[in-house]
Formats: C-alpha cells, structure tokens, sequence
C-alpha cells in the first residue's frame, strides 16, 4: 500500500511552458488579460474565422481617439469608427507579407476619417495603438486560439495569442523541455502558409517559440534559420522573480484554468510548494519582449520592411539604438557638448540596418525635433549601398553629390537623412560663401560615421577623429557651432 502527498508535478508542455508563460503575461505591468474561451467567440461574434477582438477593437479605438477643434475635444463618431475597423479587416487579395505591410504601417500612422464637428467636416487621423503611451492601450491574451483553417472546417490552435486593442500582435508556441524549440519555429512558419490560417498573421508583429531552456523569435515572413535569441542587456532576474512568483487573483486562476486547463491546477501549484520558482529562460525572454512598452517599442522602431522582407531587430540593434538615443539626449561632457562612440560591427551583422533603424528613433524621439542626419562613409560603393538600403526600407535619402551639395543639404534641409563620402567634408571647407547657402539656423544635430570594414580600431578611431575635426570645422564655418 502507497500513499501520495499531493498532486504529481509533470514535465509537460502545459507546465513547464504555456501556464507559466500565461501567469507571467499576467503579471507584467500593463499586464496582458487572459480571456477564457466563451469571452472570445462573444468578441469574435462565434466565428472561428474571425480572428479580431471586435468589441474591444471597437472600445479601444472610441477610448484612444480624439478630435480638437477650437480649444475643445470631441469623440469620433460610431459611423467613424466603423469606417476605420472596416480598413483594418477588409479583405485583400495580395499575399500575405504584402498586406501585413500595409497594415503594419495603418497600425502604426492611423487612418484619415471624415468626421462633421460644430458644423466643419473634415479628415481627423484616427489611430489604432496609442504608441507613445503604452498604458492607455488594452493589452488581452488568449490560449489554444481556434482559428478556422482556409477552405476548410479543420481548424490550428495557436497556444497563446496577444492582442492590442483587439487587433492580432503577437502569436507564442510552447514546446515541452524534451522537444526542440525549432518545432515551435515550424508551427509558426507553417500557420502562416495557404490553406492554413495566414488571416491571424495579417497584423501581428512579433513571433515566439519557446520551451522552457531555449526560445526563439522573429516576425511573419522570417525563414527558419533567421529566427534568433535574444540576449537582455538592461533587465536582471531579479526584475521578474516577483512577476513569476506572485499569486494569481480569482479571476486570473479562473480564466487560466478553464477551457481544458482545470485539471493541470492542482499540478502546476504543486511547483510553488516548497517555495519560489526559479528563473527560466522562458521568463527572461517573455519578459523582456512581451512586455507591453517592450513590445510596442520592437513593432514600432525596430522592426521594419526591406525590400519586400519583414526584419525584426537581433538584441544587439535593439540595444545600440537604444544606448545611442540616450547618450544623444542626455548625455553631455563638461562644456556642454554631447559625446560621441563607437557601435562595433562585423561583416554581415546588419549594420545598415541598425542605421536605419537609428534614424527613424531618432525621428520618432519627441526630445529631437527636426533631426537632420548625416551617414558618412569611406567608399562609394558603401555611400550606395547605405542609399539602397534606405530606399528599400521606405526611407529617401538624399545624396550628396559634391562638397557644396552637402552643405545645402544639411543646412537647409528639415529631417533630412544625408549620405555622403568623408572626402566631400574637404570640400566643402573650401566653400567660402558658405553663409550665402543656408536660411537655417544650425547645422544637423545627428552625425552617424559608417566606417571602412577595419579589424584595427585604432584605423577606426581615427576615421572617426578625421570626421569629428571636419564636422567642427564646418560648423564654425558656418558661424553656428
């Protein structure tokens, strides 16, 4: 005769990946709401084809959305709103990375609706996320999401999906500790092809497979071997031990162990017996790219469209950007001026890539209006090469096709992205009506040298020593140093 002394604790996918991943979205802060199966088909109004939060689509665009006018501030209109979610969902015949650009950039820039206030009708922006105040959007997720598969009754059941305001943004396989995480990659890719469900991939921006030792991530689009890890700069365990730890509310435990979960309770609490539950590397993933602000801040600065490819940041972007924004806006030396550095590259690791995501942070930061930028490099088979990749990311550089050309361009141009050879930095400084050039006050605010491929740093530091004594030079040329 045996006795037990209490519920098995197994070694499954469900408790060891998915209800863990499902207890730390709910408790990140704005945190993700889990909705049980009954919640969603209301919202989707019982169609497995729909793949659209509809109420809270619909709630959240009337909650985000304003009209001033005259010094006072007006709601849109139902009409309004229905007209903005009606593009958001209409169907479109292009595949599936062509329209999920195009909704990509609605999401991200909103969408013209003619509204009628105090007797003037005319086009108001409506957005679809409110991007610089992450905590005003609804933050929902759910598990084993039936979608209907195409031409077909069958169905897939994604194992967890984020939504934003209603609107597909991320989708999350979870895999047992004994199966490769790059089954969870082949799902994702696999869902995403004819005659699966692509529908649920129209607007979502960020892709997850995960056991708990070993995650990976990418966007729609991205092949197998493309998938990357992500390595946190800035968070530490200690940020999340709390998040994974602290118990969930009533409705938290109700939701998370319905539709099919009831039975994994008992189990899954077991872990939390003999007392906190250590650190994965599932944690510190989820935590560092699920978290709302996160997120928000990957689809919108760091992520981009490259010459009909959707490109997600590798951490090493993800944090150069950031570092340099930083030291950008705040950080100076003891005569005022701001500090410069060095972003070390090898060949192949996306450097024209983190420029271009650089340049449009720098657009977006609300601390650097107009910014105008200069990308410097040492050949011109790079100058081109840096201008293609631009263009092939939605992005006009202009070119600076001699040394006075370059000084008309960063004198006078508003948010200008320039490209030119270091060369033309000398001759310019022998353009002597230099004054006569410019109407605007300043120089560009933002140099961004891409050097020659040197394995030396000291040859890169001096190309960039070369720059910077060029740079000053110019500007008191200028007589606006």
């Amino acid at each position: 005769m045996s006795a037990t002394n209490g519920p098995a604790v197994q070694d499954t996918e469900k408790h060891l990946s998915q209800l863990p991943a499902l207890h730390l979205l709910q408790k990140m802060r704005p945190h993700w709401q889990l909705l049980n199966r009954e919640q969603i088909d209301r919202e989707r109004g019982g169609r497995r084809s729909g793949v659209f939060l509809n109420g809270i689509l619909r709630e959240s665009l009337a909650r985000i959305n304003r009209i001033e006018l005259r010094g006072r501030v007006h709601a849109f209109t139902e009409g309004g709103l229905a007209e903005a979610i009606e593009r958001l969902q209409r169907p479109r015949p292009s595949g599936l990375l062509r329209v999920n650009e195009e909704l990509t950039n609605m999401m991200l820039l909103g969408t013209a609706v003619e509204q009628t206030v105090d007797g003037v009708t005319r086009a108001s922006q409506l957005k679809f996320v409110d991007w610089t105040n992450p905590a005003a959007n609804a933050f929902h997720a759910s598990a084993e999401f039936e979608v209907e598969r195409e031409h077909t009754a069958e169905t897939c059941r994604p194992d967890i999906v984020l939504f934003v305001n209603g609107i597909p943004f991320a989708v999350i396989e979870c895999k047992g500790p004994s199966i490769a995480v790059g089954e969870g990659v082949s799902q994702n890719i696999r869902n995403q092809q004819e005659g699966y469900i692509p529908s649920l991939f129209r607007t979502v921006q960020m892709l997850v497979a995960t056991n708990k030792n070993d995650v990976r991530y990418g966007t729609v689009g991205t092949a197998a071997p493309f998938w990357s890890k992500w390595r946190e700069l800035e968070d530490t365990d200690a940020d999340l031990s709390a998040a994974i730890n602290a118990p969930m509310t009533a409705d938290e435990n109700r939701n998370t162990f319905a539709d099919g979960f009831a039975e994994d309770r008992a189990p899954y609490e077991a872990r939390f017996a003999d007392g906190d539950r250590l650190v994965t590397e599932q944690d510190r993933v989820l935590w560092a790219l699920a978290r709302p602000e996160r997120i928000l801040d990957i689809a919108r600065r760091f992520t981009l469209f490259d010459a009909g490819e959707k490109k997600i940041a590798r951490y090493q972007q993800f944090f150069s950007v950031r570092k340099i924004l930083r030291r950008v806006i705040s950080d100076r030396d003891e005569e005022g001026r701001r500090q410069g550095g060095v972003i070390w590259h090898t060949q192949g690791s996306g450097k024209s890539l983190t420029m271009v995501m650089l340049a449009r942070a720098l657009g977006l930061e609300p601390a650097i209006p107009d910014p105008r930028i200069v990308l410097v490099t040492d050949r011109i088979d790079l100058d081109e090469q840096l201008e293609g990749t631009f263009k092939a990311c939605g992005l006009e550089p202009k070119r600076a096709t001699t040394g006075r050309n370059l000084l008309e361009l960063v004198a006078n141009e508003k948010r200008a992205v320039v490209t030119t050879l270091i060369n033309k930095f000398d001759t310019a400084l022998n353009v002597r009506d230099f004054a006569s050039l410019t109407h605007a006050e300043g120089l560009p605010q933002r140099l961004l040298p891409r050097l020659h491929r040197h394995t030396d740093p000291e040859i890169g530091k001096e190309h960039g020593s070369q720059i910077r004594r060029h740079y000053r030079r110019l500007c008191h040329r200028s007589g606006s140093a």
